[in-house]
């Protein structure tokens, strides 16, 4: 489907090719073979007072009112034969390079060519078809801002510059992708994005080699320096105010044209868990769900594996009550804690991405058929305990409170090897898998920034006034909501090897 080379080396520009002087009609065939004689190429010839013109255009791409009021009408208007001062209603180009002129018309401009002149003239009549602004199903909140982003690339950055009004904030265009020629904007803060991060940003994204972009995603493969970690080391997200308040904090943001997500680098492990709804709330509140949302993050990986270490091995840990009561329902049940763990699972992500695919009347049906219909007929048929099945429904309720959900399914991944560690060492098993995590953590970094900041490294007191708490914004100095002086190691630039 995705075809990425495995070499990644800077993408080589192609050689310009000068378009034929002279006769009209090579240089109309000329174009007409760039485009592989595609029928949508249409071609309109105009006799402009002496010179006789050519309008070339893809119909697909450009809006038919605005060539009939912008070019047309002014061509045929008698007078001057200087086709450039009658087209003064728009901004116009020139080239005389194919290449460049094909590269104008993917992007909505038509082309007038003459008999006399070389050099052709680019005029925009672009089509515009973009959905409504509405807020993400993804990222809904009660408070605040209820828009989100869109699959146009210029709409985005209106978006962004609508709530960040001001100077320094700094766009810079790439074009990926051989076959696609996808536009691609990088944003940050001039002054408050780290020079050094910025410098090695623009290298990632200078050396990427694609045949095809699609969207975002595309480039997260390519950007990030772990590919084999389970933790996403960007955060992708379609609502305009999460990316802002992460301009402000001088991190940035990569758009792709085409696609309603946008990624946000360098990133943290502690970013995945903040919500504008931290903001937009009293700070009490705020901080109340955020030291929610962080215990949740224990109980998505290690619930499953705490439940079947203590039946397996740990027994004697629970009081004589919760243990009859557990052991009573474990009698009649023929399969290990471990199975049961591992099939209740997998029966969870089925009914998820089942719910995902279908229409939304049908998912919502399959919701409650899977929630009470299978999960009281396991339990009828002894298949599967009581206990785990609140276990596994605790588990997934944690794994969807983390705000991002690329984040969640990760901590339900990361569930499996915790189980399987449980059931053959017990809550040694879980100690072990829990400190490989953290090294983990703290061994991984995205553009020189360490994943789990502040605490690998381990930072001062200020910049822990927004991690676990969210706390009153007079307490929090400005000054630590930069990233200028974030501690960068040297040794990462220049040691990347693969996007």
């Amino acid at each position: 489907m995705f075809r990425f080379k495995k070499t990644i080396s800077k993408s080589v520009k192609p050689q310009p090719v000068e378009m034929e002087s002279g006769d009209l009609d090579k240089k109309i065939a000329q174009i007409q073979n760039y485009f592989a004689q595609t029928e949508d190429l249409k071609l309109q010839k105009l006799t402009c007072s002496d010179p006789t013109c050519a309008l070339i255009y893809l119909e697909s791409l450009v809006q038919s009112a605005s060539i009939q009021t912008l070019v047309i009408d002014p061509l045929l208007e008698p007078g001057s034969d200087d086709i450039e001062q009658k087209l003064t209603a728009v901004e116009i180009k020139k080239s005389s390079d194919l290449i460049q002129i094909g590269k104008y018309m993917l992007e909505g401009h038509c082309v007038v060519l003459t008999e006399s002149d070389s050099t052709a003239i680019l005029i925009p009549v672009a089509k515009s078809q973009d959905r409504a602004i509405q807020e993400p199903r993804d990222e809904q909140i009660i408070k605040g801002a209820h828009d989100g982003f869109i699959e146009s690339l210029s709409t985005n950055l209106f978006l962004l510059r609508n709530r960040m009004k001001n100077p320094k904030l700094k766009v810079k265009y790439y074009t990926l992708g051989s076959v696609t020629n996808t536009k691609v904007a990088m944003i940050y803060m001039d002054g408050f994005a780290d020079p050094k991060v910025v410098e090695e940003c623009e290298r990632r994204l200078t050396v990427i080699d694609l045949e095809y972009l699609y969207s975002a995603g595309n480039i997260d493969e390519m950007l990030e320096e772990h590919p084999m970690s389970p933790f996403p080391q960007t955060l992708q997200t379609e609502r305009p105010d999460r990316a802002v308040s992460y301009l402000m904090e001088g991190k940035i943001t990569i758009i792709v044209d085409g696609s309603p997500s946008v990624l946000v680098l360098p990133i943290t492990f502690f970013s995945f868990y903040q919500s504008p709804d931290d903001y937009n709330s009293r700070w009490i509140i705020g901080s109340f769900y955020r030291f929610i949302r962080l215990i949740s993050f224990v109980l998505a990986i290690c619930l499953p594996a705490i439940y079947i270490a203590t039946v397996t091995y740990h027994s004697e840990v629970l009081p004589i009550g919760i243990l009859y009561s557990v052991k009573v329902s474990l009698t009649y049940v023929p399969l290990p804690p471990i199975l049961e763990a591992l099939v209740m699972q997998i029966i969870l992500e089925l009914l998820k991405e089942a719910a995902i695919r279908l229409p939304t009347p049908i998912s919502q049906t399959i919701g409650i058929v899977g929630g009470l219909v299978i999960g009281t007929a396991v339990v009828e048929a002894q298949l599967v305990s009581h206990t785990m099945i609140v276990i596994i429904g605790l588990t997934a309720i944690a794994s969807f409170v983390t705000p991002i959900n690329e984040f969640g399914t990760s901590l339900r991944i990361l569930g499996f090897p915790m189980m399987l560690a449980a059931s053959l060492f017990g809550f040694f098993g879980i100690s072990i898998m829990l400190m490989l995590i953290f090294i983990h953590l703290c061994k991984i970094e995205t553009l020189g920034i360490p994943y789990f900041t502040p605490f690998g490294p381990f930072q001062g007191q200020d910049n822990f006034k927004d991690v676990f708490l969210r706390l009153p914004l007079w307490m929090v100095n400005k000054s630590t909501q930069k990233t200028e002086g974030s501690p960068i190691k040297q040794s990462i630039f220049g040691r990347w090897k693969r996007p």
